[in-house]
């Protein structure tokens, strides 16, 4: 298969780049239940390397089928291509896209292979990212800034998610499952109780943390993976990336490298508009609740014999978690 992956990679960057390509070093990218990331060189004739990434949704059935059951968020392959194609441009952190692939050749995109690193370890403890840990959450405050300042009408079609059409779906995720989840239970109670009016609607990335973005030594190079972007409450993204879970074992609450205020300043300076502590609380609870549903939905994919995976089993483990984050936030919440 990746023979003739090859083959077409070769002909399609060579009809791009206007010369004769070899593919060199093609190889799948660990992670990407959703999506299959594939890295490979295209090698011109005259020895230069073009590093790019394929972008393509994955063959066989997922765990997603489960998630279809319940309504399904997430953007398809060609509307991700087409919102990627214009956040470069627009001078968002986003790696551009080269070309697309036919159905007939397999479907996909490819795009420019960033330099950087994404391993969260890495970004949070070797020596060559000291400096980029100092500067990242504000990085991450100006990136969401910007992102959140794009014009809807220029965007391609979207799922609009407010606070209230999340927590339906993952109420009726739960029942679905039909399995008793308490903690979980009294938190979407919270939630629903206290969520905020909404007073923007704008561009969410919708998984923007570590594992998702890609730095170098002097800081964030570009968000990856954007393939739950939606139109939502801004708030989302800047809680989203300080759930625990996103911390990695490190220890400050912004992806285990920075601290909210200096996030929430990058973000208002940027244009970003005023972060409401209690509202950025809010979403940080929605996050940790929205992460464990995604444990429970991998779980059990692996339970009901849709994708066996120790992968997927392994990440039901981590629900507990979870519950144990969401209880000590929902006592600071009041």
């Amino acid at each position: 298969m990746s023979k003739a992956l090859a083959r077409t990679l070769a002909r399609r960057a060579g009809a791009c780049l206007g010369a004769d390509v070899q593919v060199a070093d093609l190889r799948r990218l660990p992670g990407g239940a959703s999506r299959e990331t594939w890295s490979f060189d295209a090698t011109l004739p005259d020895g230069r390397r073009l590093p790019l990434i394929l972008r393509r949704d994955p063959g066989g059935r997922t765990h997603d089928d489960l998630t279809r059951a319940v309504g399904e968020f997430g953007i398809g392959r060609d509307t991700e291509r087409r919102l990627l194609e214009m956040l470069a441009p627009a001078g968002i952190s986003a790696p551009p896209v080269r070309f697309a692939l036919s159905e007939e050749e397999g479907g996909g995109f490819v795009m420019d292979r960033l330099r950087g690193e994404t391993g969260p370890r890495r970004i949070l403890n070797d020596a060559a990212y000291a400096a980029a840990r100092e500067r990242l959450a504000a990085d991450c405050g100006l990136a969401l800034a910007r992102l959140h300042a794009l014009p809807l009408p220029d965007l391609p079609p979207l799922p609009d998610l407010d606070a209230l059409t999340q927590i339906r779906f993952w109420r009726g995720m739960l029942d679905h499952l039909d399995v008793a989840q308490p903690v979980f239970e009294h938190a979407l109670n919270w939630l629903e109780d206290r969520r905020p009016e909404r007073h923007r609607r704008v561009l969410v990335h919708g998984d923007f943390r570590l594992g998702n973005l890609l730095v170098d030594e002097t800081g964030l190079v570009a968000a990856l993976d954007w393939e739950l972007a939606h139109l939502g409450d801004p708030l989302e993204d800047l809680g989203w990336l300080c759930v625990r879970s996103w911390r990695f074992g490190g220890a400050r609450p912004v992806g285990g490298f920075g601290d909210r205020e200096a996030l929430y300043a990058a973000y208002e300076r940027a244009g970003g508009g005023p972060v409401g502590r209690r509202e950025a609380h809010y979403w940080e609870v929605f996050g940790t609740l929205r992460w464990g549903g995604i444990c429970l939905i991998q779980a059990f994919t692996h339970l009901r014999g849709l994708h066996r995976s120790v992968e997927l089993a392994a990440v039901g483990r981590r629900v507990t978690e979870t519950e144990h984050d969401l209880l000590k936030l929902l006592d600071e919440g009041g």
